[in-house]
């Protein structure tokens, strides 16, 4: 069987409190290189295949202590990229908080879209489609893939058969591990998470 880690990555400056997508390109702060350095022991204990990482420097930097630590070649896969907040990128949640659209996107996020960016169905598309390529080309492989809050919230959602709109039920922090264990025979897949210990 196929058993895919969703890792969030780890702390940076700006968390909780800027909408950073993926123009606006930061690194972990000290907490989140300590949680990367927590994540790459954590795996060092499993069998890990592949260690792949959104193009994001945050997402790098979390994934590079991993794929040293099991011994393999760090993949950077677009498909696993964090969401393009268009017009949103690097504005602040308490400035955002008053506009209509901004609220209708944390609302229905299965219709919504960022201005001027990309709408979460079309992020849940690419990294499922991304996902389903992985389990059929890797059948029998653990994959640790290191993405981003809204990306990880959306495969979580599609293989537990959710609307996108349930977002909010599926709490993704950082340094978080998401793991899905596909069955070979029936296709089915268990889904489940845990934050990395420091």
């Amino acid at each position: 069987m196929a058993t895919i880690f969703l890792v969030r990555h780890g702390a940076h400056a700006l968390l909780d409190r800027v909408l950073v997508g993926c123009k606006v390109d930061i690194s972990l702060d000290s907490i989140g290189r300590q949680q990367a350095r927590a994540l790459a022991e954590r795996f060092s204990r499993e069998s890990v295949d592949i260690v792949q990482s959104s193009p994001r420097a945050r997402a790098r930097q979390t994934a590079g202590p991993i794929a040293e630590r099991v011994g393999v070649m760090l993949e950077v896969a677009p498909a696993v990229d964090e969401i393009d907040c268009g017009e949103w990128s690097g504005r602040s949640f308490d400035e955002l908080a008053s506009e209509r659209a901004w609220q209708e996107w944390n609302v229905r996020r299965s219709v919504s879209r960022a201005p001027g960016g990309e709408s979460m169905a079309e992020v849940q598309r690419r990294a499922v489609r991304h996902i389903e390529c992985l389990r059929v080309a890797h059948p029998a492989r653990r994959v640790v893939i290191v993405s981003h809050c809204d990306v990880i919230r959306s495969v979580v959602l599609h293989y537990r058969e959710q609307s996108l709109d349930a977002y909010g039920e599926v709490a993704i922090g950082p340094a978080t591990v998401s793991t899905l264990v596909f069955d070979a025979c029936d296709g089915d897949v268990a889904a489940s998470g845990e934050a990395a210990t420091l």
